[in-house]
């Protein structure tokens, strides 16, 4: 298999995960994020599919990151999704590992381009990607906060954003 096959199937199976997970949480504001991922990842695996078969491909302008203000507009939205399944942490480790796995993967077919069309979809690739893995660590960041802080402001100083 070789570099561009693996990353088509690195970004069929990202699709599929975020739309099984969007489907789970159906309902839920984190639904949104992983539909928005998934529509991601597919339109990535088409670029890459159309980059291999020759087909003219047009890389979309790229989002500096994904708004995570926009996706959850208030703590409430994001409190709710995460109490009714506290193993809802490790979907989004899980999440981050594949994201950094993808970047990684990028980096490495980035070294072995052929030429400056080549480059140009692997930066692309490599900055969506980048978002990505900086939403789930924002989110994992905010989710080990919850769990280490303690409600009471009797306790202590707490590290303000």
């Amino acid at each position: 298999m070789d570099y561009i096959e693996m990353a088509i199937q690195i970004e069929t199976d990202g699709e599929t995960f975020y739309k099984e997970q969007a489907d789970k949480y159906e309902g839920k504001e984190i639904s949104k994020v992983f539909r928005l991922l998934s529509n991601e990842e597919r339109k990535h695996r088409e670029l890459l599919e159309n980059f291999s078969k020759k087909i003219d491909y047009t890389i979309p302008e790229a989002k500096e990151e994904i708004d995570f203000d926009y996706l959850f507009k208030n703590e409430e939205d994001f409190k709710i999704d995460t109490e009714t399944d506290p193993k809802q942490i490790d979907v989004y480790r899980f999440a981050l590992q594949k994201e950094n796995e993808s970047i990684e993967l990028y980096n490495k077919m980035r070294e072995l381009a052929k030429d400056d069309e080549e480059r140009v979809l692997l930066d692309f690739l490599i900055k969506q990607e980048q978002n990505h893995y900086k939403l789930f660590n924002n989110i994992v960041e905010l989710l080990r906060k919850a769990e280490e802080w303690v409600e009471s402001a009797e306790f202590g100083i707490r590290e303000e954003y």
